[in-house]
């Protein structure tokens, strides 16, 4: 759709190489300098969609950098400034090769290994007798890392992370400790607009100077999940399914469709009409998980508003 981003190609001045990821483009500048833009892309079931989603990445880039801003007081992050709605731009760290996965409900992935007779996740011990989207008695730390081959993530735990040192054991503690922090400002937060903040990931890097900050996104309906506060006990009694708060719905589209991201399967046509419907369905969770009117951006030449953006953000820093 042509009031989409979904690829860029700028050349921004000191420009030194651009990593492209599923969803976001990172550009590398001169004194470690990063520009990360927010495209429209979707992903589900580790496939890109072959249409973006109007809004998709103010709304994922805007609910990031106003939850760093609300965290920054317990971890540093890497943030610098938002010159554009689809823009951030920050100091360049060493990312931790594991992503900080934690968990206050049986809910997901962690439901699955449950349902399928695992009581151990990442050696971390879950209690018997619990029924999906039940919540733990603490929340759990369930981290994972990069496969080998490929971009899956695969579960580890802190005794496989120590031991094979993908982490110091000194930096780990740290990491532990602002993941169960962050999580309880976030659940905070999430109870203050009616929510439920299920599970989350975080991710940190060390910067040059050896100090670890959070960076990536914290907090989006793309990293976490969220429950609807009201209800969530009576339809945990009666055993029925919690109303989501993230992009499980788009997925529950695509099996709907018969697509599950499987060898041998064909991502379904998107109308323009579904895609406007996902594009509302964004927006709703962006004014529900920040409490603010959601702004939109103009659309008219988005790549031209972005470049004009940074370009002029770079000047005024560098003089």
């Amino acid at each position: 759709m042509k009031n989409t981003i979904i690829d860029t190609n700028f050349n921004f001045p000191g420009q030194q190489k651009v990593y492209k990821g599923k969803v976001r483009e990172v550009y590398h500048l001169e004194n470690d300098l990063l520009v990360m833009v927010a495209t429209d892309r979707l992903s589900a079931f580790d496939v890109v969609m072959p249409k973006g989603i109007p809004y998709k990445g103010q709304i994922l880039n805007q609910i990031a950098t106003q939850m760093m801003a609300a965290t920054q007081d317990i971890v540093p992050n890497w943030l610098e400034a938002t010159p554009d709605p689809n823009v951030a731009v920050g100091k360049k760290c060493e990312p931790f090769k594991v992503e900080m996965v934690i968990r206050g409900y049986l809910s997901g992935h962690a439901a699955r290994e449950y349902k399928a007779g695992k009581r151990i996740l990442c050696g971390v011990s879950m209690p018997d007798g619990m029924k999906e989207n039940d919540k733990f008695p603490d929340p759990i730390i369930t981290p994972a890392t990069k496969a080998e081959m490929g971009d899956h993530d695969e579960d580890i735990s802190k005794e496989d992370i120590l031991k094979r040192h993908i982490v110091s054991k000194e930096d780990y503690k740290f990491l532990e400790d602002y993941t169960n922090k962050l999580f309880q400002r976030g659940s905070e937060i999430a109870a203050s607009r009616g929510l439920i903040l299920v599970d989350t990931k975080y991710e940190f890097g060390k910067t040059a100077d050896g100090e670890i900050v959070l960076i990536d996104e914290i907090h989006t309906p793309d990293s976490s999940r969220y429950f609807y506060a009201e209800g969530y006990e009576e339809l945990q009694k009666n055993g029925e399914i919690q109303k989501q708060l993230s992009k499980e719905f788009v997925r529950q589209w695509l099996i709907q469709n018969n697509f599950q991201g499987l060898e041998g399967q064909s991502v379904p046509e998107m109308s323009d009409a579904y895609i406007d419907t996902v594009s509302e369905r964004y927006i709703e969770l962006y004014e529900k998980i920040t409490g603010f009117p959601f702004e939109k951006a103009d659309l008219s030449n988005i790549e031209a508003r972005i470049e004009s953006n940074v370009l002029d953000y770079l000047k005024h820093r560098n003089t």
